[in-house]
């Protein structure tokens, strides 16, 4: 393949999935720096392995597999990151208490912030599952089978109806 045409093409692919970048950082990245980082990161991973894609597999289970392969990487070098740095003291520099969520009373917010408490395959589960993904394509995107993908959406689902329900009660 011509570099030129390579470029395009990629270009094109990346430009049509977009939105798959944006909805892994928001979901793995709380700072908006760190989004932006994460979503550099991801096209850079993409670009790499942009000559063993596989057409079997359409271009958006391809970008979702290498995306949140690289956000969890990404999210566990930023937090080992962030704990070794912590030890700067409370008030030296203040930093607006701001966890990412617009509006936490609301139920997407309650959703947004169960999410972001998940662990990381957990969370990846989540936001296929939300974007109406197939639990085949789920599996393939996750790298576990079928079965496990619904039994596991399946106890997370349980989890925050009863974390709902408890939230509505008290």
């Amino acid at each position: 393949m011509d570099k030129i045409d390579k470029s395009d093409i990629f270009l094109s692919v990346v430009q049509s999935h977009k939105g798959i970048l944006y909805k892994v950082a928001n979901s793995y990245c709380k700072n908006v720096e760190d989004r932006k980082d994460l979503v550099q990161e991801i096209i850079i991973q993409l670009w790499k392995s942009f000559d063993d894609y596989d057409d079997h597999f359409r271009h958006s289970t391809w970008i979702y597999r290498i995306s949140l392969n690289v956000a969890i990487s990404f999210y566990r070098k930023e937090n080992s990151r962030k704990n070794i740095s912590n030890s700067l003291k409370d008030g030296i520099i203040d930093f607006p208490d701001n966890d990412g969520f617009e509006d936490k009373e609301t139920d997407l917010g309650i959703l947004q912030r169960m999410i972001a408490q998940l662990k990381d395959l957990d969370k990846a589960l989540m936001l296929l599952y939300l974007e109406e993904k197939s639990h085949k394509e789920i599996s393939q995107i996750i790298g576990i089978s079928e079965t496990n993908v619904a039994t596991k959406i399946n106890r997370i689902k349980n989890s925050f109806r009863q974390k709902f329900t408890q939230l509505k009660n008290q």
